[in-house]
């Protein structure tokens, strides 16, 4: 996952003149016209199945007034999501020769993470982690083999590479197994160890040998499963609303929940893609740190929906919380989605202190919105949406004096 000077290998062959089995060799970071495959869009789609699971089961969570051990269950789960998603996505980048094995173990993988879906109501519930463990098992080993199939198609150091990529992969696995023995208290602190040591896994094994990702390839990829998990908040947030309208004809009262959260998750989209993030991840440095960072990009993004339901359950009756505790179910993870992009993304294109300052003024804004009672999330939703105006506004300004161009937002 760091950078590499291997050369841009030609273009890919027609169809009709490839071989089913062919070597897994790395592709080349100056590769033209690289977008992303229907089998990586059909991946993304699979993995929304397990984080809308999350969210469901996030929202039973804190509606019960359980959000402690909620959010600690959502962050657990949500991290064996991401990380497989993420360790498949930037193997890809790199080694993708859409072969017939290599999509016979890409649907592995998919059938690896719907298993994880269908045991995380049992990991909220019961704290019962088989399934989890088992369907994130079967997608970490097939990615070891595809990683195998590298070190045999290659030799020296991306060899090397390769076999510490898949030996590194396969030990974590078995420290996770500790998650379906260990008691239910030592759990949380096992997983952190776990996940730190799976993070650490890249970086060692890329130390003499960085691999070949394509950073408009890798760009694309995570703005898709952005998309995607924006998407799912925008359904979820939907179907919450439809719910309090069918069973207890609150119209008046979720419609203001609707439109701010609506004003949000539009703003969302806005910030995230306002400039061309690929022309920014050129060291090895920077790739981990935005690489790793959506882990939070992500969580926070997919909560925002949960905690849209919260709010409509909340205004109906049917969550056993009070409406502090409901709108910030709304307000903090927004808060945490404009900080963790400003620090991944804008911060490297503003230009000037008025710039910078936009969007942790707006997170901070939304905090305060809290306390704002029935009004919280509408204000919120009005806040972000104030931040796009803004921002927009400030880099026209300086455009218009000659001072920079559109690209240089301050929102991106």
């Amino acid at each position: 996952m760091t950078s590499s000077s291997t050369p841009a290998s030609g273009s890919p062959r027609p169809p009709g003149n490839r071989r089913p089995l062919r070597r897994l060799t790395a592709r080349g970071r100056g590769e033209e016209h690289r977008v992303a495959t229907p089998l990586e869009l059909f991946f993304d789609l699979c993995f929304v199945v397990a984080i809308a699971q999350a969210g469901i089961q996030l929202v039973h969570a804190v509606a019960e007034s359980h959000a402690g051990q909620g959010i600690l269950d959502y962050a657990m789960v949500f991290f064996a999501i991401w990380w497989a998603w993420m360790n498949f996505t930037w193997f890809a980048s790199a080694y993708d020769n859409d072969d017939v094995l290599y999509r016979v173990v890409t649907l592995i993988q998919i059938a690896g993470v719907l298993v994880l879906a269908a045991g995380v109501s049992r990991a909220f519930e019961d704290h019962e982690y088989l399934a989890v463990v088992l369907g994130y098992v079967i997608m970490r080993l097939a990615l070891v083999g595809q990683w195998l199939r590298v070190a045999r198609s290659s030799r020296g150091p991306e060899r090397r590479m390769a076999l510490r990529y898949a030996g590194g992969v396969l030990l974590c696995q078995i420290g996770w197994l500790g998650l379906l023995v260990l008691p239910e208290d030592a759990r949380p602190w096992l997983f952190l160890v776990m996940a730190i040591l799976e993070m650490c896994v890249p970086p060692y094994a890329e130390r003499n040998h960085p691999t070949s990702w394509h950073p408009h390839h890798i760009a694309e990829r995570y703005g898709l499963f952005t998309i995607i998990v924006l998407g799912e908040t925008i359904a979820a947030a939907t179907v919450a609303v439809k719910t309090g309208i069918d069973e207890n004809d609150a119209l008046g009262d979720v419609v203001p929940i609707a439109a701010g959260g609506l004003l949000i998750i539009f703003a969302a989209w806005w910030i995230y893609f306002v400039v061309p993030i690929h022309g920014h991840l050129r060291s090895n440095r920077q790739a981990f740190l935005w690489g790793y960072g959506h882990y939070v990009v992500f969580a926070s993004a997919a909560a925002i929906g949960a905690g849209l339901e919260v709010a409509v359950e909340q205004t109906v009756g049917k969550a056993h919380i009070s409406t502090l505790a409901a709108s910030a179910a709304v307000t903090l993870p927004t808060a945490l989605y404009l900080l963790t992009v400003w620090v991944l993304h804008s911060r490297y294109f503003k230009v000037g202190i008025s710039q910078q300052l936009v969007l942790p003024t707006a997170a901070l804004l939304v905090i305060c919105c809290t306390f704002l009672g029935d009004w919280a999330v509408l204000v919120a939703g009005v806040v972000t949406a104030l931040a796009v105006v803004t921002g927009e506004t400030l880099t026209a300004r300086r455009a218009a004096r000659g001072y920079g161009t559109t690209a240089e937002s301050p929102l991106a």
